[in-house]
């Protein structure tokens, strides 16, 4: 009989798809400890499953655009209309066809240690991926959203293959020779646009990481720029820095 060091070597090295054929001939093993073996051999499985399942619908816009002959289809998506500092930062990502990267979702629904890693692995992922970003004086001399639709163009223009659809987060790219769709919460949705929302949010966050310690006192490592109550409240005692948005930060002095 196999020692339990044994079985647990053998199921540690299950490849996950494989795992419930695997495991049958141990779930006659009498052994707590084989048992719970098998247990959690077993749940990996079922959330592996069921993250496949899960990714396999973010596919659905991509793999409709593949059918009709799209071989390259781009995903854009924006991060940092909101906040009252620091630049709106675009990407736009090409990924491979039907590529698995377990987690890759909205990265507003993702924990910043989850966004870090799936940032490394798309950048080695993705067949291309460009960034853009429109700072605090172009925001405030055209507006946030044609600033944001500026810095869109600028990602895609900045791809190394020229995709042959572009997907995009709610908008659409004005002044673009390519055709596209604007898709409502398009991060959640699009397997595309969530690449590019991850992309988007680490390279800002990062940034504004970055900026806080040219700025210190707003908390721009933790708020990323964003209108905390901290945030205000250090508007209204330091008066504004160099990078915050004029357009946004009048009712505050």
């Amino acid at each position: 009989m196999q020692t339990v060091k044994e079985i647990e070597e053998i199921i540690k090295n299950i490849s996950v798809e494989n795992i419930p054929e695997a495991v049958k001939k141990f779930e006659a093993d009498e052994r707590g400890s084989v048992k719970r073996l098998v247990a959690a051999a077993l749940k990996r499985y079922y959330k592996y499953t069921e993250e496949t399942e899960r990714l396999r619908g973010l596919w659905v816009y991509e793999n409709e655009l593949y059918t009709e002959g799209k071989e390259l289809v781009c995903g854009v998506d924006e991060v940092g209309r909101g906040p009252l500092a620091g630049p709106v930062v675009t990407a736009a990502v090409i990924l491979k066809k039907d590529c698995f990267i377990p987690g890759i979702n909205d990265s507003k629904k993702l924990s910043e240690k989850k966004r870090e890693e799936l940032y490394s692995i798309i950048m080695e992922e993705a067949l291309s991926v460009s960034i853009a970003m429109e700072s605090h004086t172009v925001i405030d001399h055209i507006n946030i959203l044609q600033a944001t639709l500026k810095a869109m163009k600028k990602a895609v223009s900045g791809l190394e293959v020229r995709p042959d659809f572009i997907l995009v987060d709610a908008v659409t790219i004005p002044d673009i020779d390519i055709p596209q769709k604007g898709i409502i919460k398009g991060d959640s949705q699009s397997i595309s646009i969530a690449a590019a929302s991850i992309i988007a949010k680490v390279t800002r966050d990062r940034l504004m990481v970055k900026e806080a310690e040219s700025y210190p006192g707003y908390g721009f490592e933790k708020n990323k720029g964003y209108g905390t109550a901290e945030h205000i409240k250090a508007i209204k005692e330091l008066g504004l820095c160099p990078i915050h948005r004029r357009s946004f930060t009048k009712g505050f002095l």
